[in-house]
């Protein structure tokens, strides 16, 4: 059987004191699904057995930052979900928000499936990639899309746009890099039919966590 051997797998982090403050009463929801990342999905290849010591920060929270850019009720489909990140911890500190997965890889999906089932969540995990119209059918009008590290944000967006109706927003965390590039991407971006592009900073207090996220808009055309 293949993936990490019992013994070799790192602990399960404890929650740290700030994630009560992000969650509330989802803490217990979030420890499960932290517990879910650093076992079943070290297991699956979906997380490297050397993230799980900083699940918490570098991917829970982090993710879960995100929710300052996400206005209130929004729909979110969360595109190259992965693990659930940033969609499920995003969905777990606004429990406001209505909340599809989307991921094309089968073994991502079944991970979804059982991380929805467990929290007991009324997520919509849907497989296939954000382009294709069987995906968009099943998503429906969408407000915000969210998505972390999955493709440059040029590519990002001929993906995402025919999921964006005029006026939803699209919430990317990106890397360094990225955000140096981002000046320079703006014509081409805006060329593609964006507006209001800006890098916003996230979870300020939230120490290692904190991030930043490039949020832009569908304009009319």
């Amino acid at each position: 059987m293949s993936g990490t051997p019992e013994a070799a797998r790192p602990a399960v982090p404890a929650a740290p004191d700030v994630a009560r403050t992000v969650f509330g009463d989802a803490l217990g929801d979030a420890e499960r699904y932290v517990a879910m990342l650093a076992t079943d999905g070290v297991t699956r290849g979906l997380i490297g057995p050397r993230e799980v010591p900083r699940l918490w920060e570098r991917h829970v929270l982090n993710s879960a930052a995100v929710a300052e850019a996400v206005p209130a009720g929004a729909r979110v489909v969360d595109v190259g979900s992965g693990a659930g990140l940033p969609g499920i911890p995003l969905a777990l500190a606004r429990t406001d928000v209505r909340l599809t997965l989307v991921e094309p890889m089968a073994r991502r999906v079944e991970f979804l499936d059982q991380a929805v089932a467990a929290l007991g969540a009324p997520w919509t995990v849907v497989r296939g990639r954000a382009e294709e119209k069987s995906v968009r059918a099943a998503v429906g009008p969408v407000d915000v899309v969210t998505a972390r590290a999955v493709a440059a944000l040029p590519r990002l967006v001929s993906w995402c746009r025919g999921l964006l109706r005029p006026g939803a927003q699209l919430v990317a965390l990106v890397g360094a890099r990225a955000l140096e590039e981002l000046p320079a991407l703006v014509p081409e971006l805006e060329a593609a039919g964006m507006r209001d592009i800006h890098p916003r900073a996230v979870g300020v207090g939230l120490g290692d966590a904190a991030t930043t996220v490039v949020v832009m808009t569908r304009g009319t055309r």
